[in-house]
Parts: C-alpha cells; sequence; structure tokens
C-alpha cells in the first residue's frame, strides 16, 4: 500500500503521514515483538521512524540507546535501511557529562547513534530539548560539521518554544544550517503549548511538523475512561490530569464521529492530527499488531468539515 507522501519541510524528505515511535522498543516490547511490529508497519507502506539515544533509559537495567539498537538490527536485518527516513534525538540526559547541545557532546552522541542503528547517516537530527548553557550557533556548528561529513541529512528541534525557535532561526542566518522540522507535544486535548507563536511561526517558516503525544499518552484512545481504568499500562499514571470535564467532552465527541465512521477514537484523534494545518505527521506508538493496525488505518480516515468542527468546538479550552 502507498500513501500520499508529505514534503517534511525544506529538507528534500517526504513522509507518508505517520511516523512510527520507537520510544516502545526495549522498553514495553521486547526484541521479538519490535520486528514484528516495524515488517507490519514498513510492509503497510510507511518509513519514517522516529527514536532518540534516550530511548529508553528509564527502564530499570536499561543504559539508553536500547530503542536505537533495535531498529538499527532490524534495518541490517531486513536490508531496508535505504527505504527508511530515519529521526534521531540528542540533548536529554545520558550521564552526569552526556547531555545537551555543546559541540563536543553532539560529536560523541552522533557516532554512538549510528554505531547503535548501524548506519552511516541520520535522516533528521533532533535537538532534543533547548540547552539554555549552549549558544545556539555552537550547536548549528556542530550539526553543519555532520552535515558537511555526510552524518546527517537535516536537521530539527523538539521542545522548543517560539522564543527559542525563533533565536535559533535567526542564528542561522549567519551561515548556517537551519533548524527543518520541529517535533512539539501536540493532540487534541494539549494544544496551548503548540497552537499560536509556535504554530504560526513553524508555518510561516515551512518547517515540517511531526507531533509527539499525539493521543495525549494513550488518553485519546478512549482505554482510560475513570481512575479505575489507569492500571491497564505501563503509562497508565500518565493519564490520571486528562480525566476532567473537557477530556470527557473531547472522548464524547471522538466516540460519536468514530461511530459515524466505524473507526476507533485513536484513528479518529489521529486523523485529526494529519488533517491540521501546520502539522506534517503525528508521531504514534503501538505495543501489538492490533494496535499498529488501528494505526494505519487512521491514515485513509478522511474526516469531513463537520467531524472537523465538532473536534474543534470540543477541545477548545
Amino acid at each position: 500500500m502507498t500513501h500520499t507522501r508529505r514534503p517534511l519541510g525544506r529538507t528534500g524528505l517526504s513522509i507518508s503521514p505517520l511516523v512510527f515511535g520507537g520510544n516502545v522498543f526495549g522498553w514495553t516490547i521486547d526484541k521479538k515483538t519490535s520486528f514484528e511490529i516495524l515488517d507490519r508497519f514498513a510492509g503497510a507502506g510507511f518509513e519514517a521512524l522516529d527514536t532518540a539515544d534516550v530511548y529508553s533509559i528509564w527502564k530499570p537495567g536499561n543504559q539508553g540507546g536500547e530503542s536505537e539498537a533495535i531498529i538499527g538490527e532490524w534495518m541490517k536485518d531486513r536490508r531496508c535501511r535505504d527505504r527508511i527516513v530515519l529521526i534521531t534525538k540528542v540533548g536529554m540526559e545520558m550521564g552526569p557529562d552526556r547531555k545537551g547541545l555543546s559541540a563536543a557532546w553532539i560529536e560523541r552522541a552522533v557516532e554512538d547513534s549510528l554505531r547503535r542503528l548501524q548506519t552511516d547517516h541520520i535522516d533528521v537530527y533532533l535537538s532534543h530539548k533547548f540547552d539554555p548553557g549552549t549558544p545556539h550557533e555552537e550547536t548549528l556548528a556542530a550539526y553543519q560539521k555532520l552535515i558537511a561529513a555526510g552524518k546527517v541529512r537535516a536537521v530539527g528541534a523538539s521542545n522548543y518554544d517560539a522564543g527559542q525557535l525563533g533565536a535559533a532561526l535567526g542564528a542561522s542566518a549567519k551561515g548556517l544550517p537551519r533548524y527543518e522540522v520541529l517535533q512539539p507535544e501536540y493532540n487534541l486535548y494539549d494544544r496551548q503549548s503548540y497552537d499560536g507563536a509556535l504554530r504560526d511561526l513553524a508555518m510561516a517558516e515551512g518547517l515540517g511538523v511531526i507531533t509527539y503525544f499525539s493521543l495525549a499518552k494513550g488518553f485519546l484512545s478512549g482505554k482510560y475512561r475513570s481512575e479505575a481504568d489507569l492500571g491497564k499500562s505501563p503509562r497508565g499514571k500518565g493519564v490520571k490530569g486528562y480525566l476532567n470535564e473537557r477530556g470527557f467532552r473531547i472522548l464524547g465527541v471522538l466516540d460519536t464521529v468514530a461511530a459515524r465512521h466505524g473507526a476507533k477514537p485513536a484513528e479518529v484523534a489521529l486523523a485529526w492530527l494529519m488533517a491540521r494545518p501546520g502539522v506534517t505527521a503525528p508521531i504514534a506508538s503501538a505495543t501489538s499488531l492490533d494496535q499498529l493496525d488501528s494505526l494505519i488505518r487512521a491514515a485513509s480516515l478522511t474526516l469531513s468539515a463537520e467531524d472537523m468542527a465538532a473536534l474543534e468546538t470540543a477541545s477548545r479550552y
């Protein structure tokens, strides 16, 4: 199956309207299940994988790099690196002197990521979060070397606000590479940090935008409707804050729209993001083939103007 690809900003890359989130690899699913899910995702005509050096350091016994290593083994085993758009990140803390966006750490971190991913280049390398201790110019100059060496094709930023992104884009005007991709938290419930100045800037500058927490940590799947449901998965604890009047209002409209299309609430929530101006593709992850098949269906779900308006109204603050 092929999907209409969308240009990822001005990177020269184009992607299908769904990116797989690799934070689950080596955390909530093992290597065997990860391979099955990657096979099904690629087999359904998708190509973009999002990971980070730090995934999944939070699991007891992990060191970080587990997700990259699983993706690297899979690409090598399936000989499919040339068909994948590979996105990874640097900047979150991996250890006492292994964090941030200094040139020295980026030079080390990228080699670690390339080794784990078993590849000679990363398609999109993201600054995982703003580093107040390092000037934008230093970070971008480090990226410039990596781009010149062919180790990175394009760079972007995650978790930057409009002021931070604007300053970084200003620094690029001095002959340095430009952040061409933005990865913000954004979904039907969590809209405040992206809607407004940041979205306006991303659209004005022609950035590719891939959203994370696209299903609000699983809340928009509809499987958490009371505090009793929070024990259903390791991520349940993070959902408690959504169990309020506005959250239930959004779920109610998701249910209605989903019923109209014979779809699931998660599929509608992703289709809303895919149809939203200022979004190239949502990132979503799955821990089973059933969940993945639902994500895949979302990419061919077309919402009507009436559906979009109802969701817009429900998700207002």
